[in-house]
């Protein structure tokens, strides 16, 4: 049996065939005063059966969306999986895949990443695409240095109403490479254009904004786009997928760059991750894109297949010319993005967007008419928005949660301004009767 520890017999042997005297000798590096001077609180073996139950006994103590009606977003989303996407998945040629780098034994590994390369153009009305990247926020600090590698600048704008966790990747990703961030203020939910058109100057390389954006509102992504441009700055849109099944696509409005992140097709929560980020650009700016790049050719008999075609990571190319040295090809996760979208089409796209909306707007109306409570901003928004309450946030949730329902994300942990305000985001997993229980349950609330 493969899983059964090394017979002592079998540690003495390694060991003297390294050359040391004890698994001890092995840690002599390790300072004494960062180890643990107490054995580990294991209380011993136990039966197959006495683990799977004392396993779903800790598993239980979670609460999850299968038990409690959820209402919480913020870039994390619930959406409904189909049932042949997992099943699909557990097939061995997908969920031991990595990256496919020998073409002949590959094809199929290939042409999925290709076909996912194909989708999230189509979605994003982009040029080109690599074959998937860690997570959303990567994706977005990964476009800023693009940014930057593209207009020799190195200042970079973001708007406040991007993701405060992306923001926080940007922080820790730029300064190292000598690259400036300036936050831009917002108002009623989106971005102070005054304040942004003061801002781009001609050594700004980038503007990144967030489409719908952190609070849920549509931003003048027109406007933005034509005051970067006049300062020959770049627009890097970052964007909730769903959602492009209703609004302009980032192409259409001008974008350079595209990320965002993957999870809502195909992916679930998973208590954050695995996830996965895509980034597509215009075809000018190909050679400056991170990762790889699947493309269809054809082999000397005339028959069609994939190849890896432009691969500027440090594994295949000298590592100080790499464009990125930490991305990677979140392939598994690409594929039940792939697979899901492949199943809605352009109809269900849209009919899965158009729920998502109306539900949202549904919510908000009713949360709206309830004393103490109001919609925060008043401009547009797709599937989330902000409640303002007189109620402390914190008091809310723990109610709802009694009730068997996650309630919505306490802002001031990101906006301290926002001290009563709560994003709530609704998608189309909620049907009228479990908006009217929310509802219900927060006009309760006192």
């Amino acid at each position: 049996m493969n899983f059964v520890p090394n017979t002592d017999c079998q540690n003495e042997r390694l060991l003297a065939r390294i050359g040391v005297k004890s698994v001890e000798d092995l840690f002599a590096d390790i300072p004494q005063e960062v180890r643990m001077q107490r054995p580990l609180a294991i209380s011993g073996g136990m039966s197959e059966q006495e683990l799977v139950k004392h396993v779903k006994g800790l598993a239980n103590r979670n609460k999850t969306v299968e038990g409690f009606m959820s209402f919480l977003g913020a870039g994390a989303y619930e959406h409904y999986i189909p049932s042949f996407i997992d099943q699909l998945l557990l097939r061995s040629e997908f969920y031991t895949a990595y990256t496919p780098y020998q073409p002949e034994i590959s094809q199929g590994t290939l042409q999925a990443i290709y076909e996912y390369q194909t989708l999230v153009c189509e979605l994003t009305g982009m040029d080109v695409t690599n074959a998937s990247m860690y997570d959303g926020a990567s994706a977005l600090a990964e476009a800023a240095l693009m940014s930057c590698d593209a207009t020799r600048r190195k200042k970079v704008i973001v708007l406040q109403t991007v993701h405060p966790e992306y923001r926080e990747v940007l922080k820790t990703y730029l300064p190292p490479r000598g690259v400036e961030l300036v936050e831009i203020p917002y108002q009623d939910g989106v971005v102070d254009l005054k304040a942004l058109e003061e801002a781009l100057q001609s050594d700004i390389a980038g503007v990144l904004v967030q489409n719908p954006n952190f609070f849920g509102c549509l931003e003048k992504a027109d406007d933005i786009v034509q005051l970067a441009h006049a300062k020959g700055a770049l627009v890097v849109m970052s964007v909730n997928p769903v959602s492009l099944g209703l609004i302009k696509t980032p192409g259409e409005c001008g974008a350079d760059i595209v990320v965002g992140e993957g999870q809502p097709f195909g992916n679930p929560l998973n208590y954050g991750g695995p996830y996965l980020g895509f980034l597509a650009c215009r075809d000018k700016f190909v050679r400056r894109m991170p990762g790889r790049i699947v493309g269809a050719t054809t082999d000397k008999n005339g028959k069609k297949g994939y190849v890896l075609t432009l691969q500027a990571r440090e594994q295949h190319i000298r590592r100080e010319k790499a464009t990125s040295n930490i991305c990677s090809n979140e392939a598994l996760c690409a594929l039940a993005f792939t697979m899901h979208l492949s199943a809605l089409g352009k109809t269900g796209l849209k009919q899965m967007a158009y729920l998502n909306l109306q539900n949202a707007h549904y919510a908000a109306q009713e949360i709206g008419k309830i004393p103490g409570m109001k919609v925060a901003f008043p401009g547009p928004f797709f599937n989330e928005f902000v409640i303002q309450s007189k109620i402390e946030p914190a008091k809310i949730n723990a109610k709802l949660l009694d009730d068997q329902i996650i309630g919505g994300l306490d802002l001031a942990r990101f906006y301290p301004e926002l001290g009563h305000h709560l994003l709530i985001c609704v998608t189309e997993t909620k049907c009228k009767a479990d908006i009217d229980r929310l509802v219900a349950r927060l006009g309760a609330i006192q």
